[in-house]
């Protein structure tokens, strides 16, 4: 067993890495990240008139764990073609330098708006709900946080979650329930 183990460790260290797209910034790029003026009234704006909800990806550069979101999460397809179909994603970074426009008007660097909405982890996701009132900030306006790295599952469940507006339901099945529920179904669609 020992012989097992350690042939099997030496061919997970040898099996290739999909590399991750690092930007000059530091931080992993993908296609469906958009590029705006960091406005982010405007980046609401234009995911409205796309049909689709706002998603604020904030990540560091060396984040180990964003690395392991983009390499083994966001990739697989059913996630990769559900933010497609679904999300407006805007990447900010957690000690950013570049100015932002805030919901609540605020025009800041992206380090100091991390500080104001109070995020200490990467990657962290705020999800934004169609309409933000006055004089709220991303955080105070955020429908859901995704604080860390999650597995597929768990994020494929969040996604679904925000998208069809389960939060806003009048219902006991908050998002802790619904993915144990979801956990379930998958246990039993795949025969366990």
């Amino acid at each position: 067993m020992k012989r097992f183990l350690t042939i099997l460790a030496a061919l997970c260290l040898a099996w290739p890495v999909m590399a991750v797209e690092l930007g000059d910034d530091g931080l992993h790029k993908t296609d469906w990240m958009r590029e705006t003026f960091m406005d982010l009234r405007e980046d609401l704006d234009e995911a409205n008139a796309e049909g689709k909800r706002l998603m604020i990806l904030i990540e560091q550069r060396g984040c180990i764990y964003c690395e392991r979101m983009h390499r083994d999460v966001f990739p697989l397809p059913v996630i990769d073609s559900y933010i497609r179909e679904n999300f407006f994603v805007v990447q900010l970074d957690l000690y950013g330098a570049a100015e932002l426009i805030d919901f609540d008007g605020e025009e800041l660097s992206q380090r100091d708006a991390m500080r104001k909405w109070g995020m200490m982890f990467t990657p962290s996701i705020l999800f934004m709900p169609q309409e933000v009132p006055e004089g709220k900030t991303a955080a105070q306006a955020a429908v859901a946080v995704m604080p860390g790295a999650f597995e597929a599952g768990t994020t494929l469940d969040l996604l679904t979650w925000v998208n069809e507006e389960r939060y806003a339901l009048d219902s006991e099945e908050d998002f802790q329930r619904y993915h144990a529920r979801r956990i379930r179904e998958r246990t039993v669609d795949l025969g366990d």
